[in-house]
């Protein structure tokens, strides 16, 4: 209950070399066992051959997973650094 947010870092080829970023909101229902859309990180690079893919899921994403109930949507945040 009490959590505070968790995030994933993947590097590809050696990582961001700016701060150019590109977010979408990844939508999980069920526990998290069913997506409602597809987030395509590499599409987000944009060709991009070294860029970081950082995963997020924040306090607020964590209360909307409270608020839901049975449902239990799970928002995560995608963000792309090139």
């Amino acid at each position: 209950f009490l959590t505070s947010c968790d995030s994933i870092n993947h590097i590809v080829g050696t990582g961001a070399k700016g701060s150019t970023s590109e977010q979408a909101k990844q939508w999980y229902i069920l526990f998290g066992l069913v997506p409602l859309n597809s987030v395509d990180s590499k599409a987000m690079a944009g060709g991009a051959t070294d860029y970081t893919i950082n995963t997020q899921r924040s306090f607020v994403d964590g209360l909307i997973g409270i608020f839901t109930g049975i449902i239990t949507v799970h928002p995560t945040t995608v963000t792309v650094t090139k």
